[in-house]
C-alpha cells in the first residue's frame, strides 16, 4: 500500500543535512555553552551561528534572536511579556478571532491577570480586515497579535497593512509566523511587525525548539526566571542541539525557499480543483490566492473529518481534520466557525498540507481513494439521507 504524508502543518520530517548537523552536539560536543572552557565555547559558538542562520532567514539582526522551546512557547512569551512589559501604558491587547490557541489562551490569561481583550473578526476566507484593527486600538491598546497564515485554511494576512495602523497609533505589533518562517518569504523590515514568532518543526528542523524575534528597543518581561542565557530574556540550560538543528533548517529553507514554492504550489491547485470536481458538496475554505503553497483544506458535507482521517490512514494516507491541537478534541474548529461555516459543515473539514516529499503521484493517489471513502461515510450518514430523501439531490 502507498504510504502518503499530507499532514506537513502538523510536523515536518527532518532533514538529513539538519540530523546530520545535530549529531555532534549530541557526543563529543555536549558542553554547556555558560560555561568557561573549550567544551563551553564550541557549544556557545554553535549558538551563535544558529543565532545568525534563523536571523537571515527572515531578514533580522542576530542580537534579535531568543531561541524558545517551541512556536507555542514564542507565543506565549510574545503576548504575555510584550503585554506586561508595556502595562504602565495601558492593559488592553487586541488579537484576531482565528490565532492559534497559544495566542488566544494567553490573551484569555491576560484577561484574568487585569487586561481587557478585543476579538477581531475575519471574512469568509479568514482574513483581517486592516480597519477593523484599526476601530479596536483605542488610549491604552499595548499589543496587537495577528498571525501572518492561518496554517488550518491557508489564508495569508495582510501584515504590512496592519503594521502601518499600529505604528501610527504607537501600538506593539506581534505576528505568529511558524506557518510561514521557512514556507514562504518572511523579511520582518517588510512586514514591519515589532515581534514574530517561529518553530524549527515546520520547516523541516527538530521539534521542541522555536524562536522569537523582538525588535531592538522594545521591552518584553522574561516568563522564566533563573539564568541569564539569551541576554536575560529566557532562563534555562539551551537545547544546543535542537538549536543547531534549527539553524541548519532555517539556511536550508532560505536557500531553497523558491523553488519548495514552486514545487508545492500546483500540487495544491490540483487538490483544491480537481476534489471538489470528484466529490460533490464540497466547500473549499481559505483564500483562494492569498494563501500558503501546500495548504489545501476543505469542508465535505454530511459526514465528519475524524472519520474521513481515520478511513484515509486505513489506505496509507496521513491528513488532519483541522489543526493538530484540536483534532482530538472532536469539536468544530475554532478557526472554521469564525468564518461563518456552521457547526455541521466544520465538523466535516479535512486539511492537507504538502511538503517538499510530496509529488503528482501522490495526489493522483488521494483523488483515486478518497471519493470511495465519502461515499461509504455518506451511506452511514443519517444527515446524507435526510437530505437525499429531501429530493435536494446527491450522489
Amino acid at each position: 500500500m502507498r504510504q502518503v504524508y499530507l499532514d506537513n502543518a502538523a510536523t515536518t520530517p527532518l532533514l538529513p543535512e539538519v540530523r546530520e548537523a545535530m549529531l555532534p552536539y549530541l557526543g563529543e560536543l555536549f558542553g554547556n555553552p555558560s560555561c568557561l572552557h573549550d567544551w563551553g565555547d564550541a557549544a556557545r559558538e554553535a549558538i551563535d551561528n544558529a543565532r545568525d542562520q534563523v536571523a537571515q532567514l527572515i531578514g533580522a539582526n542576530a542580537e534579535e534572536i531568543i531561541f524558545t522551546g517551541s512556536g507555542t512557547e514564542s507565543n506565549n512569551f510574545a503576548i504575555k511579556g510584550l503585554a506586561l512589559a508595556q502595562q504602565t501604558k495601558g492593559k488592553h491587547v487586541v488579537v484576531s478571532a482565528i490565532e492559534h490557541f497559544s495566542v488566544l489562551h494567553s490573551a484569555r490569561t491576560l484577561e484574568k491577570w487585569g487586561f481587557e481583550l478585543t476579538l477581531v473578526p475575519v471574512d469568509k476566507y479568514g482574513v483581517v480586515d486592516p480597519e477593523d484593527i484599526r476601530r479596536s486600538i483605542r488610549k491604552d491598546t499595548v499589543l496587537v497579535s495577528v498571525m501572518h497564515a492561518n496554517g488550518e485554511v491557508g489564508t495569508i494576512e495582510p501584515i504590512s497593512e496592519i503594521a502601518k495602523i499600529t505604528r501610527e497609533n504607537n501600538v506593539l505589533f506581534h505576528t505568529d509566523a511558524v506557518a510561514t518562517a521557512g514556507t514562504i518569504p518572511v523579511d520582518v523590515k517588510v512586514l514591519g511587525v515589532d515581534a514574530l514568532s517561529l518553530a524549527g518543526n515546520q520547516f523541516y528542523g527538530p521539534k521542541g525548539i522555536g524562536a522569537l524575534w523582538i525588535r531592538k528597543g522594545v521591552r518584553i518581561m522574561p516568563l522564566l526566571d533563573g539564568g541569564v542565557q539569551e541576554g536575560g530574556r529566557r532562563a534555562g540550560t539551551e537545547n544546543v542541539p535542537a538549536i543547531v538543528g534549527l539553524g541548519k533548517a532555517a539556511e536550508l529553507a532560505r536557500i531553497n525557499l523558491a523553488t519548495r514554492v514552486e514545487n508545492l504550489t500546483p500540487l495544491r491547485d490540483r487538490l483544491l480543483t480537481e476534489l471538489p470536481g470528484r466529490i460533490d458538496h464540497v466547500v473549499v475554505t481559505g483564500h483562494p490566492q492569498h494563501r500558503l503553497p501546500g495548504n489545501a483544506s476543505i469542508c465535505v458535507e454530511f459526514i465528519e473529518g475524524e472519520s474521513m482521517l481515520m478511513l484515509l490512514n486505513s489506505q496509507g494516507v496521513a491528513v488532519s481534520s483541522g489543526s493538530a491541537c484540536t483534532s482530538r478534541a472532536l469539536k468544530a474548529s475554532h478557526v472554521l466557525i469564525a468564518v461563518g461555516l456552521p457547526h455541521e459543515l466544520a465538523q466535516g473539514s479535512v486539511l492537507f498540507t504538502l511538503g517538499i516529499d510530496n509529488n503528482d503521484e501522490d495526489v493522483d493517489y488521494v483523488l483515486k481513494v478518497m471519493p470511495p471513502i465519502v461515499d461509504r461515510l455518506r451511506q452511514m450518514s443519517p444527515l446524507y439521507s435526510k437530505f437525499t430523501k429531501a429530493g435536494k439531490g446527491g450522489k
